[in-house]
């Protein structure tokens, strides 16, 4: 077992019915504490994505909030630029929107409308691939801005949830599916 299976082992907890009753919440700050977590998630990132030959990438969005976290360090490992992907009404300046169903509700996303240029390749990191609406509303954000989307990285994927369906042909790079 690598370090980053041992980490994510032991440094992810699951917190029953939260934030709403019948939702099992994957906490990842304990994971994000330790200090060998962030190194080994990027190098995860980095070896999938080498392994699955998506390369060529210009840009890396996170999605808020911990998407930002491990989508910054990734850019940053990549030696790429990070665009934010942010809940409605925190960004400054003309944005794009999408809005979205999530398991218990719905929400909106927003880009600044200049984050991205026509042609950019762009990959899409978040901490969780549920349903799969926060990704596709992501990707339609990029998709409106002219970018491409090379693939969706994401630390866990929960499969009975079925999120890969709601992304069409898009890769998407689980470091761990439960």
């Amino acid at each position: 077992m690598s370090e980053l299976d041992d980490l994510l082992d032991q440094r992810i907890r699951e917190i029953p019915d939260w934030p709403v009753l019948g939702i099992v919440f994957r906490d990842i700050n304990p994971l994000l504490a330790d200090p060998r977590g962030i190194p080994a998630v990027s190098q995860g990132f980095c070896d999938s994505l080498a392994a699955r030959g998506i390369t060529g990438v210009d840009l890396v969005a996170g999605v808020e909030a911990r998407g930002f976290i491990l989508g910054a360090s990734l850019g940053v490992a990549m030696g790429l630029g990070f665009v934010p992907v942010r809940k409605q009404g925190k960004l400054p300046g003309d944005v794009h929107s999408e809005s979205y169903s999530l398991e218990y509700g719905v929400a909106t996303l927003e880009m600044q409308v200049d984050a991205v240029a026509a042609g950019h390749r762009v990959l899409i990191v978040d901490d969780v691939l549920a349903t799969g609406g926060t990704a596709a509303a992501a990707a339609a954000l990029l998709r409106t801005a002219g970018a491409e989307i090379v693939a969706v990285a994401v630390l866990l994927e929960l499969a009975a949830l079925g999120g890969r369906a709601a992304l069409g042909e898009l890769p998407v790079v689980a470091l761990r599916t439960v």
